[in-house]
């Protein structure tokens, strides 16, 4: 047993510091979020640079997605094992070197490798964050800060595409795609030097161990689950879907094994917390809706209307700023008013999306931007209330020495999420396009449908909780 959770702030450290540390922390998980949307707008820059297929460029933007996903929970149990300060900057140090060499590439290859490595050190450093937060923060404090982190989540996501068009409108098209990598490097120096100065420093008591075995069956289960999901456009057939059954039974597995594990990889107690295991349920099923918005939404303007890359990114500026400012109001208020929150911004956001499936009925030509704009706004602030308030609920019954491997367990279950709802949004938007013969305005129409059935179900989720808590609250007033 540790004597101290590894990664503990130690007696030295300056507790008045934790918001300044939680900025680096907040920086430096918006470079690794940000480049999830910010290549999206970069590729048709990409293919004119580095004369790339498309198959390649589907690499640059699902190997990131894998990569990403697959170290997510190993990375953060090593951050509750060891040290989360030196597995973080670990992370940062790696993402910044990879930005570097993707901004350098000469060739689509070495842009693809880099973009694989992007991914990994995304991963190493994000369950970081959260772990950092439930060790440093509590009470209040701490859906505040899981509030910060809910509107750099939802930020990162929809101002992506605006900053990327920034950038390539900037630097040219053939060589502007290069500024959305080399913008991470100063950026991430600077973090690094101050993740060393702020972030606390680690009591190590006996160290426990990581569990191989553990690592290489969850790593090959969420590979197998994955890789068809991200794949869907370029893998033709049916047989890839063969690898989500391996994928399941090889979870199932790494579940077994942890059962009978001496230092297993995941507390699989933590399931039989009902907020930990609904919370997690409704983030892989918001994310799955979600992020698709921004990948139909992104090609219905850029490739049916033709908007440029900064225009597109200017439509999608009214959800960044609707979910930053309900991210904050939401940390601030989960406290008190818990799930029925969430529920509340699964509903703002269905609302919000079906006001933009009338809009584009009522103006599907170049006006779409203004007329979506309003929906867009309404369906962001409902996802500022949904991600961080979901994020508190989900983590506020794990102990912080868990934190790290909670939260990563969390996150793979978004990026889940994300290649299922991109896989499955994307199929209905492109058959529906093939099928009208390039109406992109009905695409995105039948997109937003499989969309909102996503959001749906999270608030079906949400509700399963409220009725279970009504329920439990309500059998302890009883006498008995």
């Amino acid at each position: 047993m540790q004597t101290e959770a590894a990664g503990a702030p130690g007696p030295g450290w300056d507790r008045r510091r934790r918001w300044q540390a939680l900025s680096v922390c907040l920086v430096s998980a918006f470079m690794t979020l940000l480049d999830v949307s910010i290549v999206n707008v970069a590729l048709p820059s990409i293919r004119e640079g580095l004369h790339a297929s498309e198959a390649e460029l589907q690499w640059i933007l699902s190997g990131y997605a894998l990569t990403f996903g697959l170290v997510l929970v190993p990375a953060g149990r090593l951050g509750d094992a060891r040290s989360r300060r030196a597995v973080f900057m670990s992370g940062l140090a790696l993402f910044t070197a990879a930005s570097a060499g993707a901004g350098v590439a000469p060739t689509i290859l070495v842009l693809v490798l880099a973009r694989l490595v992007q991914g990994v050190a995304g991963g190493i450093l994000n369950p970081q964050v959260a772990g950092l937060i439930q060790q440093l923060f509590q009470g209040a404090e701490r859906g505040r800060a899981f509030g910060a982190l809910g509107a750099v989540i939802g930020v990162a996501t929809a101002v992506g595409p605006l900053l990327g068009g920034a950038l390539i409108a900037a630097g040219g098209s053939a060589e502007g795609w290069r500024w959305v990598f080399y913008v991470n490097v100063p950026v991430g120096v600077v973090a690094l030097f101050l993740a060393w100065r702020l972030l606390p420093a680690p009591i190590y008591g006996e160290r426990q161990g990581l569990d191989p075995l553990g690592v290489l069956l969850l790593g090959a289960g969420v590979v197998c689950v994955l890789l068809p999901f991200v794949q869907e456009q370029q893998w033709h057939g049916g047989l890839k879907w063969l690898l989500v059954l391996a994928g399941a039974v090889l979870i199932a597995l790494f579940v077994a094994w942890e059962r009978r594990a001496r230092a297993p990889m995941i507390d699989l107690g933590l399931f039989r917390l009902r907020s930990y295991t609904l919370g997690t349920a409704i983030a892989l099923l918001f994310f799955a809706g979600f992020t698709a918005i921004f990948f139909i939404f992104t090609l219905y303007l850029q490739n049916g209307l033709g908007y440029s890359a900064l225009g597109a990114g200017f439509a999608i500026t009214p959800f960044a700023v609707g979910s930053g400012l309900a991210s904050a109001v939401g940390g601030r208020i989960v406290s008190r008013y818990g799930r029925p929150l969430v529920a509340a911004g699964l509903v703002l956001v269905v609302i919000g999306l079906c006001a933009a499936w009338v809009a584009v009925e009522l103006r599907p030509g170049g006006g779409v931007a203004w007329a979506t704009a309003a929906p867009l706004l309404v369906a962001g602030f409902g996802t500022g209330l949904v991600i961080a308030p979901n994020q508190t609920l989900t983590l506020s019954e794990v102990h912080y020495t868990e934190g790290g491997s909670a939260a990563g367990v969390l996150q793979t279950g978004q990026r889940v999420g994300t290649a299922m709802g991109i896989a499955a949004v994307g199929s209905v938007f492109f058959a529906t396009l093939a099928s009208t013969r390039g109406d992109w305005a009905t695409a995105f129409r039948h997109g937003l449908i499989v969309v909102l059935g996503f959001v749906l179900a999270a608030l079906a989720a949400a509700v399963v909780d409220l009725v279970a808590g009504h329920r439990l609250r309500r059998s302890r007033r009883e006498p008995r």
